[in-house]
């Protein structure tokens, strides 16, 4: 069983944002499995099904995206999911926007929900898929940009390009990892 676990923060204010993404691909991915997000456990809202052959817990933290790592670590538990078969989908300011990539190991790259992640963990041996959102023209900015909405083109950007790229490169994953 892999639990795939999107980031993004809980509330209508925040619906739509950049820093949503985790939250908007699990969406697609809980649809394509034919489930929905019916349950609260865990401190998130989450589903079960199938998809693309393989059992998965999708998992939305309703905590704040700083502090999901307690959320995360709470469903890991409760289904014995092993690190090697964590996925964490989230946000890159350091990519394009659209742009897709998948790592395995490694730090929090700067994004303060990976890093709660790692700390509750207390490994880095999970896999990432990282969306790019882009950066604002000034740093000092940031904050504003990753809360700002996703414009019409952001959004159809994702949804013809990055989502379909993001789900072939996590059905390769499973599938590579399921057999290890």
């Amino acid at each position: 069983m892999f639990l795939v676990v999107g980031l993004g923060n809980p509330g209508t204010q925040y619906e739509g944002t950049r820093h949503n993404v985790g939250f908007l691909l699990l969406d697609a991915l809980v649809g394509d499995a034919g489930t929905t997000f019916a349950s609260q456990k865990f401190r998130a809202a989450f589903a079960r099904g199938r998809w693309e052959g393989h059992d998965a817990v999708f998992l939305k933290p309703l905590t704040f995206m700083n502090v999901s790592g307690s959320s995360v670590q709470e469903a890991m538990t409760f289904f014995k999911v092993p690190l090697e078969k964590l996925i964490v989908v989230f946000d890159d300011l350091d990519q394009e926007p659209g742009a897709v990539r998948l790592r395995t190991g490694g730090g929090h790259g700067g994004h303060n929900g990976v890093r709660d992640i790692l700390a509750k963990c207390g490994d880095d041996a999970f896999h990432r898929v990282k969306i790019g959102i882009g950066k604002p023209l000034h740093k000092s900015a940031t904050a504003d940009w990753v809360l700002g909405r996703l414009t019409t083109e952001e959004r159809e950007r994702l949804e013809k390009e990055s989502f379909p790229l993001a789900k072939t490169r996590l059905r390769d994953l499973m599938h590579r990892a399921a057999k290890g």
